[in-house]
């Protein structure tokens, strides 16, 4: 048994808020060079440098690489073997947040009630996602989410009967409607099975798989790969100004159901598809 004083947890998600707001993925970055050699329309290519520009210079001067930067979502997995002490662990992540957010000069951008539109100052609370796993560290992901592409998110609850192809076209036709709303090129997460509430989750955690990995099971690599061709044979392009690359990437991930249902989640990451992690 190893014992993590909760005050760690505030101090790692205040970096990690921080972090994934300046600092974009590697992998994200290498998308846009490799569809910048992709796209087809000068003013696409243009778009790509300019997208590339912005990333590099939030980076070097520790600034947001968007103005939108989004409610935070927050995955932790904490291992079995960890003792958490200090305090209450859901309060010392909101905590972190708060942190982030007001000393790392973020937007803040939620407001405590659906309906009465009050912001809370502070961008708390952020949405948690707990996990026990085998072990006695904490791993902690934050995925700053922008709503420009979260209004895009689409459900569909299918038959058993349902096609792949069926699939495939209602992904594809999700995103290609969504046009240059999720400031695209974007990054596609798709949850398929479980029931509704798990695959919102799962298309959630599927916009945190490298871009361009593709899923290790032939049938659903297939699918991401269909995905791909259909939403970037649209002419969306580069920020909806048309072009051959609107997206950059499809996650496609499954999860065991019922026998009477087949649910579909699509969210869209937009092209600042942001994630920062890290372990106690």
């Amino acid at each position: 048994m190893r014992e993590i004083q909760v005050s760690e947890i505030t101090a790692l998600v205040r970096k990690l808020c921080i972090d994934a707001n300046y600092y974009l993925p590697a992998d994200i970055r290498q998308a846009f060079v490799d569809g910048k050699a992709r796209e087809g329309s000068p003013l696409g290519r243009e778009i790509f440098d300019q997208m590339l520009e912005n990333c590099d210079l939030a980076r070097k001067n520790d600034v947001p690489v968007c103005q939108d930067t989004g409610m935070a979502v927050i995955f932790a997995e904490i291992g079995q073997e960890a003792h958490l002490v200090g305090g209450d662990f859901e309060a010392a992540v909101q905590e972190g947040v708060r942190q982030g957010y007001l000393e790392g000069y973020l937007r803040c951008s939620v407001v405590g009630d659906p309906l009465r539109r009050v912001n809370t100052g502070d961008n708390t609370p952020g949405i948690l996602y707990t996990r026990i796993v085998p072990g006695e560290n904490v791993h902690i992901t934050v995925a700053p989410k922008g709503f420009g592409s979260e209004n895009m998110s689409a459900m569909q609850m299918f038959t058993p009967a349902a096609t792949t192809e069926q699939i495939v076209d209602f992904v594809a036709e999700t995103c290609i409607h969504a046009g240059s709303n999720p400031c695209p090129p974007i990054v596609i997460g798709v949850g398929l099975g479980g029931t509704s509430d798990r695959a919102a989750y799962l298309a959630k955690r599927a916009l945190l798989r490298p871009v361009g990995e593709r899923n290790p099971d032939p049938l659903y690599a297939g699918m991401e790969q269909a995905i791909l061709e259909k939403v970037n044979a649209s002419g969306v392009g580069p920020q909806g100004l048309g072009g051959t690359v609107t997206a950059l990437s499809c996650a496609v991930e499954p999860f065991a159901t019922h026998i009477a249902g087949l649910p579909c989640v699509v969210n869209i990451g937009c092209h600042v598809t942001r994630h920062a992690e890290g372990e106690i």
